[in-house]
This record gives C-alpha cells, structure tokens and sequence, in this order.
C-alpha cells in the first residue's frame, strides 16, 4: 500500500488522500466514509492533537490544516471538507470574522468553532456569523470527539451549560422579548419553529411536512426574522422557554 501523500504549503497544510486496499475488494462490507475535516488553529500542538483526536477516534479524515484565519479560508474554500474546526482566537484575525467571510463566499462546511470562552456575547457573534457548533477546549477528550461527530451529522451543538447561559442572556435583551411575539406567525411557521425547538435539520423537517428543503429555508428566515433573532440555536431555545413559560 502506498504511502500516504502530502503536499504542504505555507501557512496551511494539505493532507493527500491514501490508497489502501477497499472493503470491497477485500469482500468485506462497505464501511461508512469518514467525515473530510479542517482544522484551523494557530497553535501546531491544539492542531496536532484535534487531528490525532479525531483521526484515531473515529470518524473523521483531516485533510488540511491552517495556522491562520487567511490560510484557513484559502483551505475551507478550495477543499470544501464536511467539517471546519476553527479557534475563535487566531494570529491574523478574529475566528468569528473568518467564519463571517466563509459564509460570504458560499462554503456550506458545517463549521464548530472552538473556544476557552463562555461569554455569551462571544456565543452569540458565533452563532450569527454561522457557527453550527461552540465548543469549549477545556471538555474532555471523548466529549469533544461526541460533539464534533453531532456537528458533523448536521446538529447544532453547544457545549455543556452554555445553552442556559444563552437562554438567559436572551431572555434579558428586554428589546428583543419585545419583538418576540407570536401572533406575526403564521400556522406553519409555528411547525417550523417546532422542528427546530426538537433540533431537526431542514432535510428532515421538509420530510415532516411534506415540503421541499428550500421552502424550509424561507420559513426559517422568516422566522427568525419576526422574531428577532439571528439563529436557529436563538430560535430553539426561545420556543423552549416560551413552552416553560405555557405561552407557546
């Protein structure tokens, strides 16, 4: 079996495919592809154990890795991976900004950003720049590697006691409960805001209802837009508390 290919580039790092022999040809069944992921940080160590991490976990393939914002985006943008683990903190720009401009360019990477910081403001710009995850870096291993896999398969991850701290910065933005109000609504945005509350992707809500995906996303723009809010996490957890509070 050859071995693995590398070709490296600077700032950033590309990982070749391998070519080992398949299941298939071996008779066995096929096994399910591993996940293509970037990891963007500007600390080699944090880059070097996230790819150990969730290499020898299970998974998922790293098939580049970038020490700057720039680089980062140079990355996601040409390899379009299913995953971008990207450090809030980077060298040359803020890891929120970096995500604000890969969504600009129109990279769809499922993106779970990683952080030491539990200030709600610093949660919700990520959430609102399109961050599908928050994680923190001091969790544990085997946590960690569980949420990116969540990530991964197209669920909205917060680490562990940041959805309270969310809920209650939400509910104390006094404008913003303003403009949270239900009547502008219609009978199937509520549904909408249903799905979400349960954590569903668009694909499985427009199975639900019998609609397509990209009518799905209307109504979640819609959404969020009457109700003031910038993300689908902002959007779950309001309809949660509305539920708490019997007024939904």
């Amino acid at each position: 079996m050859p071995a693995l290919q590398r070709q490296i580039t600077s700032p950033s790092r590309v990982y070749g495919p391998a070519w080992p022999v398949s299941g298939r040809e071996r008779g066995e069944a096929p096994a399910r592809m591993p996940a293509r992921a970037v990891v963007v940080d500007d600390h080699p160590l944090f880059r070097r154990a996230a790819r150990d991490l969730m290499e020898r976990g299970g998974g998922f393939r790293v098939v580049g890795e970038a020490g700057s914002g720039r680089a980062g985006l140079e990355l996601a943008s040409s390899l379009r991976p299913d995953l971008v683990l990207l450090d809030v903190r980077l060298g040359d720009m803020d890891g929120i900004d970096a995500l604000r401009r890969l969504r600009e360019t129109g990279v769809e990477s499922r993106v779970a950003v990683i952080t030491a910081s539990r200030d709600p403001a610093d949660l919700q710009a990520a959430l609102r720049a399109g961050a599908d995850g928050y994680l923190l870096k001091s969790a544990e291993p085997h946590a960690l590697l569980a949420q990116l896999r969540r990530v991964a398969a197209g669920q909205m991850v917060l680490a562990d006691g940041l959805a309270e701290s969310l809920a209650r910065s939400i509910r104390d933005d006094r404008g913003r409960r303003e403009a949270m109000e239900l009547t502008g609504l219609t009978a199937r945005e509520r549904q909408i805001l249903e799905c979400i509350a349960a954590g569903h992707s668009n694909l499985k809500i427009a199975a639900e209802l019998e609609i397509s995906d990209a009518t799905v996303k209307v109504h979640v723009k819609h959404v969020l837009k009457k109700l003031g809010l910038h993300s689908r996490v902002e959007a779950a957890l309001w309809c949660l508390d509305q539920r708490r509070r019997g007024s939904f």
